[in-house]
C-alpha cells in the first residue's frame, strides 16, 4: 500500500540528494518517476532540481495555482512508479490534500522533502499539513556548528546578524541562512557558520 512520506529537516541537511538519489534507483530499475520542485526556486535553472554536491534533474514545476492531482494525473504512465516533491515546504494545503488523493487513488507513493520551519521558527503551510497528514514522517538531521543536532534555520544579514523580521519566502542558499541548534539561534549566533 503506498503512502505519502514528509522528510524534513533544517537546511543543508541533504534532503535533495536523497531525493534525487532515491528518484535514480527507481530509474536504474527501469521505473518511471515524476519530479516537482516549486517554480520560483530558479537558482540553478527553470524547472531543475539541484543539489549543493552537484546532483541535478529535470522536474516539473509547482506554484499555488497547480492543482496537482489534476497535473500528475495527465502525467502517469503504466510504468510510474514514485512521485518526489523538493522544496515541499512552499505547498499549499490544497496541494498537500492532492497528494494525499495522488496516493489514496492511484496507489503510488509519493515522497515529499522540505524544511519543518522558517527563518522564524514559524511553520510553513505545506509543512504544517504535511506533518499532519503525511503517513510517514522521517527527520533528516544536520548538525549546528557547535556539534549539536540543527533544527532552526537562521537568515543572517551581510554583518552576520541573524534577522528576525521579513517575508517568509526569501530564496537562498548558504550566502543568507544557516542551520542552528536551537540554542545558537535564540542567542544570534551565526560566526562559527557559514560567514566567519
Amino acid at each position: 500500500m503506498a503512502k505519502l512520506y514528509f522528510y524534513y529537516s533544517a537546511m543543508n541537511a541533504g534532503k535533495t540528494t536523497q531525493l534525487l538519489q532515491n528518484s535514480f534507483n527507481y530509474n536504474e530499475r527501469g521505473m518511471d518517476t515524476l519530479l516537482y520542485t516549486f517554480k520560483f526556486d530558479d537558482r540553478y535553472g527553470e524547472a531543475v532540481i539541484a543539489s549543493r554536491i552537484g546532483l541535478k534533474s529535470a522536474a516539473n514545476v509547482f506554484d499555488k495555482h497547480l492543482d496537482l492531482f489534476e497535473d500528475i494525473s495527465k502525467r502517469l504512465t503504466d510504468n510510474t512508479a514514485c512521485i518526489f516533491v523538493d522544496e515541499a515546504q512552499f505547498l499549499m494545503k490544497a496541494h498537500v490534500k492532492q497528494l494525499c488523493q495522488v496516493v489514496d487513488e492511484f496507489d503510488i507513493p509519493v515522497l515529499t522533502y522540505g524544511l519543518r520551519s522558517d527563518f522564524l521558527g514559524e511553520p510553513f503551510e505545506g509543512s504544517l499539513y504535511l506533518l499532519l497528514w503525511a503517513d510517514e514522517l522521517v527527520e533528516v538531521k544536520t548538525i549546528c556548528h557547535c556539534g549539536k543536532k540543527a533544527t532552526m534555520n537562521a537568515r543572517f544579514d551581510s554583518e552576520c546578524r541573524i534577522i528576525r523580521h521579513g517575508e517568509q519566502i526569501d530564496i537562498g542558499g548558504n550566502e543568507k541562512y544557516i542551520s542552528l541548534c536551537r540554542k545558537h539561534y535564540y542567542l544570534g549566533d551565526c560566526k562559527g557558520g557559514n560567514k566567519k
